[in-house]
């Protein structure tokens, strides 16, 4: 793993998992999206991951026309990395995954790095109500649903982007998803520093045990070597317990309402700001400094905030 002296901290701002019945705080409408993004940067992340929302009914959109009516915001805002999702929703074509994407030019896209089943079916048990009609079944469904990421997409996808200079983040959500890195790398597809992502707690992912992350961090030393930078990422109450794991080992963090709802236990976080300083006061407790935007950019090689097309 490649050695740094600053911790990365990433914000995951809405992502497509949760709905706006789980938590009230969860943006939606793009001035929330904007706000809550700048409003994380300034409590500490040099990371901005993103996906849209209808400003409506909060439903996960592809759409380049709803990235556009924050994406401008956020950059005028802040100096943080931005970060489109191409992962979008497990509902979503492979072209309404990219077209935020392809549009903007960010400076970093997520890359996810294998097919998998991705369920949050559990969640529903907690809602008496849902505030909007797609939310129930959105949430139900996921129990049938395949996320799908074959080597045809993620090849697709590391073609179409990575002539405009987007690097990634590369989501791994088990161990395999490690090796089909490795494949990718071989075919001279993806180029070092490889920002790899292991991400613990979902359910048809890699379990959110402490051993796992172990066995993850082992697993890409032996593949990368030091042509890697390691984060950690883990769902709902794992989060906090493992980013801090994580960090110790060296490795940099992400958290987030995309990830996660509660700052406590029983209380739900009111924006996302609040989960990154909770991120940073921990890593501040363990003599661990805090990377900037720019300096972020450095360890990532990326291309710059003027370099995008928004």
């Amino acid at each position: 793993m490649k050695k740094t002296n600053k911790v990365i901290i990433s914000c995951a701002i809405t992502g497509s998992i949760h709905t706006p019945t789980l938590s009230p705080y969860l943006p939606y409408r793009p001035q929330d999206i904007a706000q809550q993004a700048i409003d994380a940067a300034k409590a500490g992340a040099a990371i901005l991951h993103l996906h849209a929302r209808r400003p409506d009914d909060g439903m996960p959109t592809g759409e380049p026309a709803a990235f556009e009516q924050f994406l401008p915001v956020i950059k005028a805002g802040t100096d943080a990395v931005v970060n489109i999702t191409t992962g979008g929703s497990v509902v979503m074509s492979l072209d309404t995954r990219l077209a935020a994407a392809l549009r903007f030019k960010p400076e970093m896209c997520s890359l996810n790095m294998g097919s998998m089943n991705f369920s949050m079916h559990r969640l529903a048990a907690k809602v008496k109500e849902w505030k909007f009609p797609w939310e129930q079944s959105y949430i139900l469904n996921s129990e049938s649903n395949i996320f799908r990421n074959t080597f045809t997409d993620v090849a697709y996808i590391v073609r179409q982007l990575g002539e405009h200079g987007i690097r990634y983040e590369l989501e791994c959500y088990d161990v395999g998803h490690l090796y089909n890195l490795a494949y990718f790398v071989d075919q001279k597809l993806i180029q070092p520093p490889f920002f790899i992502q292991t991400i613990f707690g979902i359910l048809g992912g890699i379990g959110a045990d402490p051993d796992n992350v172990l066995f993850m961090r082992r697993t890409a030393d032996r593949l990368f070597g030091d042509d890697y930078v390691w984060s950690v990422l883990a769902a709902g109450r794992h989060q906090f317990p493992l980013t801090t794991q994580g960090a110790m080992m060296g490795g940099n963090v992400r958290v987030g309402l995309e990830d996660n709802l509660y700052l406590d236990k029983g209380q739900l976080a009111k924006n996302n700001a609040e989960l990154v300083s909770k991120a940073r006061n921990i890593l501040s407790q363990l003599s661990l400094d805090i990377a900037t935007p720019d300096e972020a950019r450095a360890i990532l090689q990326l291309k710059g905030k003027n370099a995008v097309d928004f």
